[in-house]
Parts: structure tokens; C-alpha cells; sequence
């Protein structure tokens, strides 16, 4: 272990790269903060009656369970009065959060998705947090969707927090991916006690793999190009390809992207018949959006299967969209089926 907390290495980085404001900084650090109280919340579990459903439904129509508004009010409870944003968005709410009244304004936005893999939370599964921060234009209104509609390549930072056996923080300013574990000691025994600290510096994503991650039951609805390409992987060494691929399905993307960023593999959520009204499953602002670029930065790629997904022009705070990521050469391959090759 490094010893190096999260503030520290961030205060090297502006040094090293000279382009994070003070006021990116406290963002970052204070979003490190909201993910250690979540990563509290998530651990007390039944213990603080936290677990099931909250009786409610996010803007997506989806149920949303008890953590998942505990995690985006804490969100906006540790952002709202720092002075470091002009607003923020989540999946959970159906409009941008304006910083309120009398409040000091930054010049960032930040989009999350509080809980990602909430249905795994009663089960005792991996969850995380995805976020993703913006440079707000000069003189735009926050409480407007406008301002937050811009392309995953206008991102300053991005990352996620998975909440498992161990609390990490994946983290790109667009100069790499690094880790960064939360030490759980109690206050006192030891000097970094409560702190993130770096455990991996330049995360990378090997060019190829035998893993693979896709959610099977949907199989009937694919595209013909998926269909194809998930064919050859199923068939193993007496297909095309010449080796057996393994299956992985965590049903939580920062669970799965997290596999993919230790070890290797590709990650799909394709575009299907079942969900080409909506443009696809996945929310590109605040979901494929940050995860792309921090693949990119690991070396793999990421692409809806017809595009890179960082050069999408959004149309939508919570537009949908198609999402293939990961190991490049895999990558690739699927995006050239889909363009006939």
C-alpha cells in the first residue's frame, strides 16, 4: 500500500498536469466523501433498516429501493453549499438540481447515477456509484437541461465507487485510471483510517480475452451482428474463434466494468428489439458516458456498436443508448459486424 490519500495524490496531479482547479479538487474530494458515507449506509445493511423497496419510482419508471434515494439525498446534501458546482443531475431525478438560493456557484456540473446495481443490494451483490463531471458554459443556467448536454469527450473527470468486499474509487482526470481503497480501520489505529488510499496507479485493459459479459435472457431480441458475434464466442474452440470464452453477469455495470478494468473482457448491453423505442438500456450521461472514458483511458474501447460513444451528440439528460466496452480488439470485432464486415 502506497500511503498516499486521495487529497494527496490529487494535489501531485495538479502539480504534475497543472490543469485542476481548486474548485475541480473539492468536487472530487467531497464526492469521495459521499461515497464513503454511502459505502457506511450500504454496511449497516438490515442492521439500519435500509434493505428493500422505497415505494417509489425514479423518472425511468424503475422502483427504486431505500438506498437508492439515501444515496442520491447524500449526493446532494455533501454538493449543495461548497461553492465548487453550478448543479448536478441524477438518474433518480427527472430534472437538474440547481444549487439552491443563496448558495455559492461553481463552474461544474455533476451527473451520477447514486446506486447503480440497486436490485442486487437485498441479496448482498456489489453495487456502486458512477459519476461523471462537466465545466458548466459561461453565463448557462444550471436548472436548465441545456448545459449538461454535452459529448463524454467534453469530460474533466470520471469515475465510479464499487461498494464490495472492499470500498475502491476508480478515477480518471484524463490522464489514466487509478485506484484508490478505502482503508475501513476505526479512527485511531491507523494514521489513514477513514481515508482513500491510491492501490493502483495505470490501470489497463488487455487487447484481447476469453471473458465475456451480457445478459443472456434477452438473447431472443438481439440484432443479428450480436447474435453472430456471441455465436462464435459460445462455440468455443470448435468455432471460429478457437478458444472457449467464459460468461460473467453481475447485473450491475460498475461491477462488471470493474472486472473488465482489473483483468480484462468486454462488456455489452446491445441495442435489442425490446429496447430500440427507448435508443437502448443504458443512460449515456451519467452512465456510458463516464465508463467509456475510463475505459479509453485503460487502453480498451467503447462503442454502441455504430459509433464511439464519447462523440455522441446528447439529445437528452437521460438519453439511452446501446453500450459494447472493453477489451479493444473485441470491441472492434462487434462494431465491424455491425457495419457488415
Amino acid at each position: 500500500m502506497s500511503g498516499i490519500t486521495f487529497s494527496a495524490w490529487l494535489r501531485d496531479a495538479q502539480r504534475a498536469h497543472g490543469s485542476l482547479p481548486a474548485d475541480l479538487i473539492q468536487t472530487l474530494e467531497v464526492t469521495a466523501d459521499a461515497c464513503r458515507r454511502i459505502s457506511a449506509a450500504i454496511g449497516q445493511g438490515a442492521l439500519a433498516g435500509v434493505l428493500g423497496a422505497a415505494g417509489s419510482a425514479n423518472v425511468q419508471g424503475e422502483d427504486q429501493k431505500k438506498l437508492d434515494v439515501i444515496s442520491n439525498d447524500i449526493l446532494l446534501d455533501v454538493h449543495s453549499s461548497g461553492g465548487h458546482l453550478a448543479g448536478m443531475a441524477s438518474e433518480e431525478m427527472d430534472d437538474p438540481f440547481p444549487i439552491p438560493d443563496g448558495a455559492p456557484r461553481g463552474r461544474y456540473l455533476l451527473l451520477f447515477d447514486p446506486l447503480d446495481g440497486s436490485s442486487n443490494i437485498d441479496i448482498n451483490v456489489s453495487v456502486g456509484t458512477i459519476f461523471s463531471v462537466l465545466e458548466a458554459p459561461a453565463g448557462s443556467n444550471a436548472a436548465e437541461v441545456a448545459p449538461f448536454l454535452q459529448p463524454g469527450t467534453a469530460q474533466v473527470a470520471a469515475g465510479y465507487a464499487v461498494y464490495g468486499p472492499s470500498t475502491q474509487l476508480i478515477l480518471t482526470l484524463g490522464h489514466g485510471v487509478h485506484a484508490f481503497t478505502l482503508d475501513r480501520r476505526a479512527a485511531g489505529e491507523a494514521a489513514t483510517a477513514g481515508e482513500f488510499i491510491l492501490t493502483q496507479e495505470g490501470m489497463t485493459i488487455p487487447a484481447e480475452t476469453q471473458e465475456f459479459a451480457i445478459n443472456m435472457s434477452n438473447q431472443r431480441f438481439w440484432e443479428a451482428p450480436v447474435q453472430r458475434y456471441v455465436d462464435e464466442l459460445l462455440a468455443g474452440k470448435a468455432g471460429v474463434r478457437g478458444r472457449d470464452f467464459n460468461m460473467r453477469w453481475v447485473a450491475a455495470m460498475v461491477a462488471d466494468v470493474h472486472r473488465i478494468l482489473t483483468r480484462g473482457g468486454v462488456f455489452l448491453y446491445p441495442l435489442d428489439s425490446k429496447t430500440a423505442a427507448k435508443g437502448g438500456k443504458l443512460r449515456l450521461m451519467y452512465e456510458a458516458n463516464p465508463m467509456s472514458w475510463l475505459v479509453e483511458q485503460a487502453g480498451g474501447a467503447a462503442s454502441t456498436g455504430r459509433q464511439r460513444i464519447l462523440d455522441i451528440a446528447p439529445t437528452g439528460l437521460h438519453q439511452r443508448v446501446p453500450v459494447i466496452l472493453g477489451s479493444r480488439a473485441e470491441v472492434e470485432r462487434v462494431a465491424g459486424y455491425h457495419q457488415g464486415e
